[in-house]
């Protein structure tokens, strides 16, 4: 009996010491080694250090002079009741889509709703037929990409806030497409941290940061 109670011991430690210590601190050391930005958590850097954001998490985007996300069904703790939750987009420690279907007629007003306040913003875009991450929100809710449809019918809108040419925007967004992961998975996207941070070192706004969360 002991003898079998000693092995197992053994067994429990050398596994615990191979892969609870051993294989994660290889694992993290070749990550930081060889791809030292995408094991860090592929974070964007303003020239003095400061941490903007991550390649791989949305923002919310508000004022018309920035590429807008696809809308975020994530919430938070309502700060004034702990005991609800309200809508708190892009709230990372909070990931999840709405689990609402194509009959909730919850769903089918927020996305009416939706629609007239773009239509507000953007009225050539009325009537008009519109890609579906325009509108709709992502399982996770902190989708970082819009599809280039969607980046490109915000193109007018944000050369007329920046006082910008829509060719000199239209080729700042081609730019940043990109393609099917090794040519074949998925699809083309648009990384929008990455498109509004270069749309802010080109062209520059008055106020900086006015549309960000």
């Amino acid at each position: 009996m002991l003898e079998i109670v000693t092995a197992a011991v053994r067994a429990s430690l050398v596994t615990w010491i191979l892969l609870g210590i051993l294989y994660p601190l290889a694992v993290t050391g070749l990550g930081q080694w060889l791809l030292p930005s995408k094991a860090g958590g592929s974070l964007l850097k303003s020239p003095d250090g400061t941490i903007i954001g991550s390649r791989l998490i949305g923002q919310q985007w508000n004022g018309p002079e920035w590429f807008h996300g696809r809308p975020s069904a994530t919430t938070g703790i309502d700060p004034n009741d702990p005991a609800r939750m309200v809508p708190s987009p892009y709230n990372a420690a909070s990931s999840g889509g709405s689990n609402l279907g194509p009959t909730s007629q919850a769903l089918m007003a927020r996305l009416q709703a939706d629609r007239e306040r773009l239509e507000q913003l953007q009225p050539e875009l009325t009537g008009k037929r519109l890609p579906a991450d325009m509108l709709t929100a992502s399982a996770s809710g902190l989708d970082p990409d819009v599809s280039p449809a969607n980046a490109a019918l915000q193109v007018h809108r944000v050369a007329r806030a920046r006082g910008v040419s829509v060719p000199d925007i239209d080729a700042l967004l081609r730019k940043h497409v990109a393609g099917r992961g090794v040519g074949i998975f998925g699809e083309p996207h648009v990384n929008v941290l990455e498109l509004n941070l270069a749309l802010e070192r080109a062209w520059p706004t008055l106020r900086r940061d006015s549309g960000r969360r």
